[in-house]
């Protein structure tokens, strides 16, 4: 009796352990799943090997105009392994306070989005997403580590999937330091 005990046993140890996981038990900016805008799970470790910005959005700020910057740079370096993966957030004045498919639809038809987008999430505080929890723990040039400050602030992940820059809100796609960020990284193949 006591030999199928311990087998069951090790398994709910085992799984009670993995509910508890951390932003702090990953090793990688890539390391978790996320629920895409279209309600699917996906494997963000699926990025990794391309330069990735992660971004938290919203549909009536007055920096969502970034998104036209956002798609163009997409367009221009997609080829060159590199994809913005887009978080909506409603923490910010309540700014983003659509639906998924309200999301979708108006990023589709005023900015042409085409570039992946997920499920809308906290990006501060104990509901934050797993993956924000890990992004805003790291101490990242320009910005610095803490809280995010505000919709459209970016992280710079590189191709193994190490963050390695986080950039403000009022950075917009077309800034310099942005852009030779992202284009320093894709330069190394």
């Amino acid at each position: 009796m006591s030999r199928m005990f311990s087998p069951l046993f090790a398994i709910v140890i085992c799984a009670t352990m993995t509910s508890f996981s951390s932003a702090d038990d990953h090793e990688c900016a890539l390391d978790f799943k996320a629920t895409t805008i279209d309600g699917e799970t996906v494997d963000l470790e699926d990025y990794e090997g391309k330069v990735v910005v992660v971004v938290n959005v919203a549909s009536e700020c007055g920096l969502t105009p970034q998104y036209a910057g956002l798609q163009a740079m997409y367009d221009q370096y997609k080829e060159k392994g590199f994809v913005v993966l887009a978080f909506p957030c409603n923490q910010f004045g309540s700014q983003e306070p659509g639906s998924e498919a309200e999301i979708k639809q108006f990023c589709s038809s005023k900015y042409n989005v085409n570039f992946p987008m997920f499920s809308k999430v906290d990006v501060n505080g104990d509901k934050a997403a797993q993956i924000y929890k890990y992004l805003t723990s790291k101490d990242l040039p320009p910005v610095g580590t803490g809280k995010v400050s505000w919709n459209f602030e970016k992280f710079l992940i590189d191709r193994e999937g190490n963050v390695i820059g986080r950039f403000s809100p009022r950075t917009t796609p077309k800034d310099p330091e942005f852009v030779k960020a992202i284009e320093a990284e894709l330069a190394k193949s």
